[in-house]
Formats: C-alpha cells, sequence, structure tokens
C-alpha cells in the first residue's frame, strides 16, 4: 500500500499523507506507536529510524497502520492545517481523496 500512496503523492506535490499506526516490538511482545509522513513521493517516519535506500520499505510488514490524515503541505510547524481526517488509510488510495 505505501508504493501506491507515494505515486500517488507525486501527483499531489502540496500534500502531505501522515499515517499513524503500531510496530510489533522486538523482544517483549508490546506495540511501539510510529507516525510515517508521505510527501512528494517519498516516505519517512518521524518515529523510528528508516533505512537511507529510498528502495526499503519504510515500515516493515507487521506494521499496522491505523489513521491517516491528508495536510496541507509543506508542513509548518506549529501550523498544520488538516485537509481530512483522520480516515482509514485506503481512502487515500483514491487520488481524488488528495483534493
Amino acid at each position: 500500500m505505501l508504493g501506491a500512496l507515494e505515486a500517488i503523492s507525486r501527483e499531489h506535490p502540496h500534500r502531505v499523507l501522515r499515517l499513524r499506526g503500531t510496530l510489533p516490538a522486538a523482544d517483549d511482545g508490546a506495540s511501539e506507536a510510529f507516525e510515517l509522513l508521505i510527501f512528494r513521493g517519498f516516505s519517512s517516519s518521524v518515529t523510528h529510524p528508516t533505512a537511507f535506500d529510498p528502495d526499503q520499505p519504510a515500515l516493515p510488514g507487521a506494521a499496522e497502520i491505523t489513521a491517516a490524515e491528508l495536510l496541507e503541505g509543506p508542513l509548518r510547524p506549529g501550523a498544520e492545517r488538516i485537509l481530512a481526517g483522520p480516515v482509514a488509510a485506503e481512502t487515500f488510495l483514491d487520488p481524488a481523496a488528495w483534493r
């Protein structure tokens, strides 16, 4: 799904998609919250390290995306403008939802 969302984001350079969810913890079975931003075709985690290689997935396969928000880009700290959401991330597989 991330690849499709990144591709759609290339066509909407003034939008940022924020995904939130949980990652499985390494040892104790607990979950960790994550936040990932998709902007102009690229994903970047703001809560966890990501690979330098853009061809590597930004999230492990066991990640659970629980919500998505569409923001006006570029982001301005302290003055974010939420355009849609939180909703299911699948909502933004429709390019019309990015307007």
